[in-house]
């Protein structure tokens, strides 16, 4: 690509996702590895809803998110297929052979305003480990207190 010249504007790519990702950007980090029988589980707050993910307002008014919570004790290794998995054990929708699991984390950004950013996406009747089945919430940049929100699709 040549460079632009003095009196035109280069065009910058559109953002696709919903909110800035956290933290600094660059080489992946290495895999975060957890002691399971030494190291306290996290709670994590997960909110599924088929069809699509719920909206910034459903999460507005703090003590009034969306009924439809699962609470998970889990690790920040924990990976996009475990919770896959756990998803399958309560939501009969996500037992379903063609079902895809959309993933995004809901936290507040600096001005205090909560935001969703979606995450990956796993694939329930795949042998083969395609999506972001190996992903964890650590390589995500999950940070303790951020829900969950998950759409289940069929």
């Amino acid at each position: 690509m040549s460079k632009p010249k003095k009196d035109e504007k280069m065009l910058k790519p559109a953002r696709t996702s919903m909110a800035a990702p956290r933290g600094p950007t660059g080489p992946p980090r290495l895999a975060t590895v957890v002691d399971r029988e030494k190291t306290c589980p996290l709670l994590l707050r997960v909110f599924t809803k088929i069809g699509g993910h719920h909206t910034v307002e459903d999460f507005a008014i703090r003590g009034k998110e969306p009924k439809d919570e699962v609470q998970i004790y889990t690790w920040r290794d924990a990976t996009l297929r475990e919770l896959t998995d756990l998803m399958k054990e309560v939501a009969p929708a996500a037992r379903k052979r063609d079902a895809r699991l959309s993933f995004a984390f809901v936290y507040p950004d600096r001005r205090g305003r909560n935001v969703i950013r979606n995450v990956g996406m796993t694939y329930v009747g795949s042998t083969s480990r395609r999506g972001d089945d190996h992903r964890t919430l650590a390589e995500l940049s999950f940070q303790t207190g951020d829900f969950l929100d998950v759409a289940i699709y069929n």
